[in-house]
């Protein structure tokens, strides 16, 4: 039985973990804080989609992720996920030039008049003049996904370490052996880094510079109030869903996938109210009155905005991306293959970490 050690208790490092296990592996997951998900992962959106992307192979990739979704929640037969489908607003060239691009993927996508988009969201203050709607998209709490990843996982055998850093990798030869922790060694036949903002350090100790953009973003939650918006609303940049508990999550920072801000402002509050009064103007009704809860994160974007996914070193892997929502089960899937021996996967070969050494 190969023994796996995965650095990361967030949704991608839970992915694995259970897709890992599944397989026969034996799985130990070592994570810094004291919960799983309490980083970027705990701190997301949650929109699974295929409709942001930056290349023709990130977009395929995104696609086979939402399938990976749905057949994740097959599996787990657990009901986490809403498919409520997605309405983007932009001005007019920006619309062209998404149903263009999507068209020639073969996105599924209908284009919307004012009157279609006021009966999709009617409590809309202001329906705007026309709407890509893309029906296949979706959205899950990552944080729930990710526990119920690492439960399912446990019950496979996996080994789940909280509080506990990783302070280094082993090496031996050219290779990585285990991880070394405050109190202990610990050894495997694979290393999996799946630690987010924090593996640029661990590869470091291996004097492999991997480069990540600072990317900070803050996520607010509303307090609970009556269904008003049905489908994720991406407004002129703005993204905005309402759960099933009927909170409203949104971005602080407009256009939020492409963001490229590397600070905070210096009072997230005061940003944070601003977002909730421009909540408050797209709807009709009573004001939505304050944020329940909001956190800031950084989100673990490598250097060119591209997944790393894939091997470093023998017995080294490494998994950092964003979307890890959109993408942590299909690159679980993926990579489970890849560690086991399996033929590599053509879908990864642009997104191998390898292009920032070679």
């Amino acid at each position: 039985m190969q023994q796996i050690l995965i650095i990361g208790a967030g949704l991608i490092g839970a992915a694995l973990a259970y897709r890992l296990s599944q397989a026969g592996a034996g799985v130990t997951v070592v994570e810094a804080q004291a919960q799983p998900a309490a980083q970027a992962s705990g701190h997301s959106f949650g929109w699974i989609n295929a409709s942001y992307y930056l290349t023709a192979a990130h977009h395929h990739l995104r696609v086979a992720g939402m399938a990976a979704h749905r057949r994740l929640a097959q599996d787990l037969g657990a009901d986490l996920w809403d498919w409520q489908g997605c309405l983007w607003v932009e001005g007019a060239a920006t619309l062209d030039q998404m149903a263009t691009d999507l068209a020639e993927f073969g996105y599924d996508y209908q284009d919307l008049t004012h009157d279609r988009v006021a009966a999709l969201a009617p409590a809309l203050a202001h329906p705007p003049p026309r709407a890509l709607y893309f029906p296949q998209e979706g959205a899950v709490d990552p944080a729930a996904l990710t526990r119920a990843l690492l439960t399912n996982a446990m019950k496979a055998g996996a080994k789940v370490l909280f509080n506990t850093p990783v302070l280094g990798l082993i090496q031996r030869g050219n290779g990585v052996s285990g991880v070394r922790l405050a109190a202990q060694e610990i050894a495997a036949d694979q290393v999996i880094v799946a630690a987010g903002t924090g593996a640029a350090a661990l590869l470091a100790g291996m004097g492999l510079h991997l480069p990540m953009l600072r990317r900070p973003g803050v996520i607010l939650a509303t307090q609970p109030v009556p269904q008003r918006l049905a489908p994720i609303l991406a407004l002129n940049g703005q993204e905005v869903r309402q759960d099933r508990q009927g909170r409203f999550w949104m971005p602080v920072a407009p256009h939020h996938p492409s963001d490229a801000t590397e600070t905070l402002t210096a009072d997230p509050q005061a940003s944070v109210d601003a977002a909730m009064a421009a909540l408050n103007a797209l709807f009709q009704g009573p004001p939505i009155l304050r944020a329940a809860h909001w956190a800031a994160a950084y989100r673990p974007v490598p250097g060119d905005g591209l997944p790393a996914i894939g091997p470093v070193a023998p017995g080294l892997w490494l998994a950092v991306l964003h979307s890890g929502v959109t993408l942590g089960p299909l690159v679980a899937d993926l990579l489970t293959a890849d560690v086991l021996g399996a033929p590599a996967a053509p879908d990864l070969s642009p997104f191998r970490p390898t292009r920032f050494w070679s």
